[in-house]
């Protein structure tokens, strides 16, 4: 049956960090948000149905994985990316960024150097500060509009810093690139020639437009595999960031051994009930819903590409090529950053992400969510054609 991704749902006193918690952090209590990658549609069907019933038992006790979870894992993988998983393999954490944290400190000591690619996803830089470690950044390069990996600069930073492990982020946020094989290929031979782990964020990695294909970092051969940490979740692909659950797979014994060992550390143990349910009926059942879903996110990119053209032709969209998360440009209006986001928050009443959080590369630049109902988006564009019109 079709789904209605038009219907408007009312988050607001749900203790929604999207749409709750605006004047706590600085903004008008009226502000439109378009930040945070977090959906304004409802779950599959089938999630709901199965939390309800799992709701209905009444009992909410300590859990763990059963093999009957990882089944439906391992075919969603390869069914989806030609990718086969292991049971083995598979480790939960409550979400991306605490795995990526765990890894940080699994794998490096305090001072040494994680290379990351500016402007990139924020957390990214801040776990790597906040666990005393050192940033070092392989600009992406932005020419004649699509972002490119300076490969050159990546290996010199390598070999310069003496990185230990490198974070990246596929498909990109806030860019919007799906890698391709030959760009994952010449990342993984730097990497494995001078012994550097990928942490590969790989949480967008459904959000796929039309003409491309997300190739999981470890798929490449049994040698990236055996240098790798991907991080998935269904968080992202059905809009369940709040059940806390991520997958994160570890080919390499070691390296599994050597974050199970940091896991243990930071006290973590027993996933969340609702969120091992909520995964499990979501990978098992929602597939014809993403379908859909990526249908409807591709409409309103269209549209939205449309009335920027119409309305605000000196706006320039990067054009995306994976996730539901646009990169705009607005440094033909020669604002500063602060200016610019004042003009978005007070005279658009817009609450985008802005570009700088995202490091170097970002000066000059939005980034918006467009995984909302195209009414809610329109509102939010006509807002922001009047305040730069």
């Amino acid at each position: 049956m079709p789904i209605n991704f038009d219907e408007i749902i009312d988050r607001r006193n749900t203790s929604c960090l999207k749409h709750d918690f605006a004047v706590e952090r600085g903004y008008p209590a009226d502000i439109l948000p378009f930040w945070v990658a977090d959906m304004d549609f409802r779950a599959p069907a089938p999630v709901i149905d199965a939390l309800r019933a799992r709701a209905e038992h009444g009992i909410f006790g300590y859990t763990q994985v059963k093999n009957d979870y990882f089944a439906v894992l391992q075919n969603w993988f390869r069914t989806r990316h030609d990718w086969t998983v292991e049971r083995r393999d598979l480790i939960l954490t409550p979400g991306v960024v605490f795995a990526i944290a765990t890894a940080i400190r699994a794998f490096t000591k305090k001072g040494d150097a994680v290379l990351i690619q500016q402007p990139v996803y924020y957390p990214f830089a801040n776990m790597i500060r906040q666990n005393e470690r050192v940033i070092v950044d392989n600009p992406l390069r932005l020419i004649e509009g699509r972002y490119e990996i300076d490969f050159a600069d990546f290996e010199q930073k390598i070999i310069e810093h003496r990185v230990k492990l490198f974070i990246l982020c596929s498909p990109h946020n806030p860019v919007g690139r799906v890698w391709t094989r030959a760009e994952h290929e010449q990342i993984a031979a730097v990497c494995l020639r001078h012994n550097v782990i990928v942490v590969a964020d790989e949480i967008h990695e459904e959000f796929i437009r039309p003409g491309f294909r997300h190739i999981p970092f470890a798929s490449l051969s049994e040698e990236a595999a055996a240098i790798t940490v991907t991080c998935t979740s269904p968080s992202k692909t059905f809009n369940l960031a709040g059940l806390q659950i991520s997958n994160i797979f570890i080919r390499n014994a070691q390296l599994r051994r050597r974050f199970k060992e940091e896991l243990s550390r930071t006290g973590y143990d027993e996933p969340n009930t609702l969120g091992l349910i909520g995964a499990k009926a979501a990978y098992e059942h929602g597939a014809e819903w993403l379908t859909q879903l990526l249908a409807y996110i591709e409409e309103n990119y269209a549209r939205t590409k449309s009335f920027l053209a119409a309305h605000l032709p000196k706006v320039q969209i990067i054009e995306p090529e994976g996730t539901y998360l646009l990169w705009l440009d607005f440094r033909a209006y020669g604002l500063s950053d602060e200016a610019l986001n004042e003009k978005i928050i007070r005279e658009a009443r817009l609450w985008l992400d802005d570009g700088p959080i995202f490091g170097a590369g970002g000066s000059g630049f939005q980034r918006i969510n467009i995984a909302c109902p195209w009414a809610t988006l329109e509102t939010g564009l006509q807002n922001l054609a009047k305040a730069f019109g």
